[in-house]
């Protein structure tokens, strides 16, 4: 099947600080496919590369055939209209109703009359059965509904990309479970490839095609969910299965405690 994002030998890095090295990866269309890891081992940073918000110092995103980081500005926008995103704390317009953030980017890209938008902003807010609270503030709902209206506006162009960041996070069970498997609808009805950069490895593993695991920087593993869970890779074993002993160390690099402490070398 037919990629509809690679990356090919990537490098990037703020500044002196590397992040990415030497990345390679696949994104089938018609595809869910997680990008897993822990925290700070790049997972937004290859959304932001593959949207252009960043370039790498070396290597290359492609997305539908397009190099990314040769488009012009315009080319860039054109680009990006295939593209929908679901920002990691949701990223709704407080002051404007669940129909109007939803309707925001169909105003924004297209020039449909406003009885159109407004028939589909309903379609999508159906979608995420969250059509009759159209005319409600994000303060006024959940948090677990306030992502369901950011998944409808991600999906408001019917983009053939999707890009989820943390979906899950500060959902209760119920509403994970619910998240998760729209994601999984959704991909389908569309026909879309979906990106999913999570920490939680039971919704994932639930409705994910296939699985990458980065652990500083660089891809360490990558299979089937049901081959992650049967794997004897110590990052693996220690991210799936939580373990505190691994080859992911808990602090950040440095200099140790003692030494902070004019201690010496002792611990």
């Amino acid at each position: 099947m037919p990629n509809f994002v690679e990356i090919r030998d990537l490098n990037f890095g703020y500044g002196a600080r590397p992040i990415l090295h030497g990345l390679h990866m696949d994104f089938p269309r018609g595809k869910v496919i997680a990008v897993m890891g822990g925290s700070g081992s790049g997972k937004t940073t290859i959304l932001r590369l593959i949207g252009g918000q960043l370039q790498p110092q070396s290597g290359v995103v492609t997305v539908d055939g397009q190099t990314v980081r040769a488009l012009e500005t315009k080319a860039l926008y054109l680009m990006r209209r295939k593209m929908g995103m679901l920002f990691q704390h949701g990223a709704l317009f407080t002051d404007l109703t669940v129909f109007e953030n939803v309707a925001f980017p169909l105003r924004e890209h297209t020039k449909l009359p406003e009885q159109m938008i407004r028939d589909l902003v309903l379609m999508k807010l159906h979608a995420v059965g969250l059509r009759n609270a159209a005319q409600l503030k994000p303060a006024e709902i959940s948090g677990g509904m306030a992502r369901r209206v950011a998944v409808a506006r991600a999906i408001a162009l019917d983009p053939q990309l999707i890009m989820y960041d943390e979906p899950f996070a500060g959902l209760d069970p119920i509403s994970m479970g619910m998240t998760a498997k729209l994601i999984r609808r959704l991909n389908d009805a569309l026909g879309s490839t979906s990106i999913l950069v999570s920490h939680d490895v039971h919704e994932s593993f639930s409705i994910a095609d296939h699985v990458y695991f980065l652990s500083q920087g660089k891809v360490v593993a990558q299979g089937s969910p049901e081959e992650m869970l049967a794997s004897s890779d110590p990052y693996v074993k220690q991210f799936v299965h939580a373990q505190a002993d691994g080859p992911v160390p808990f602090h950040y690099p440095g200099q140790s405690l003692a030494e902070d402490l004019g201690l010496g070398s002792r611990t």
